[in-house]
């Protein structure tokens, strides 16, 4: 499983979709998508700025990631960007991994 953060900005009609249905509607239907894909998430924050809602989730792959914000896009009232996210735990890993790295023109 990896994390990702899927930051979102609604379209004209997907806010009057959130008027119409409210916040809460909208976190239970993104969890439910979550875990019906075989994740969980984290969190759900609206912020109505540069994008107007965050979710932080765990979810199996890539590939299951991008196949729900595609799935998302298509219906025209979200775009939805990806980025994945590591824990403080992974991080550690990664500042252990031994690799060799000629930088260019060295």
């Amino acid at each position: 499983m990896a994390w990702f953060l899927l930051k979102s900005t609604y379209t004209v009609d997907g806010l009057k979709g959130l008027v119409k249905d409210g916040g809460t509607k909208r976190a239970e239907v993104v969890r439910k998508m979550i875990e019906d894909a075989g994740g969980r998430m984290e969190s759900m924050h609206f912020a109505f700025a540069e994008d107007d809602t965050y979710v932080l989730c765990e979810l199996p792959d890539q590939k299951t990631v991008t196949g729900l914000a595609v799935a998302i896009g298509a219906t025209g009232s979200l775009s939805v960007r990806i980025t994945p996210v590591l824990t403080p735990a992974e991080v550690d890993e990664v500042t252990r991994m031994k690799t060799t790295y000629t930088p260019p023109g060295q």
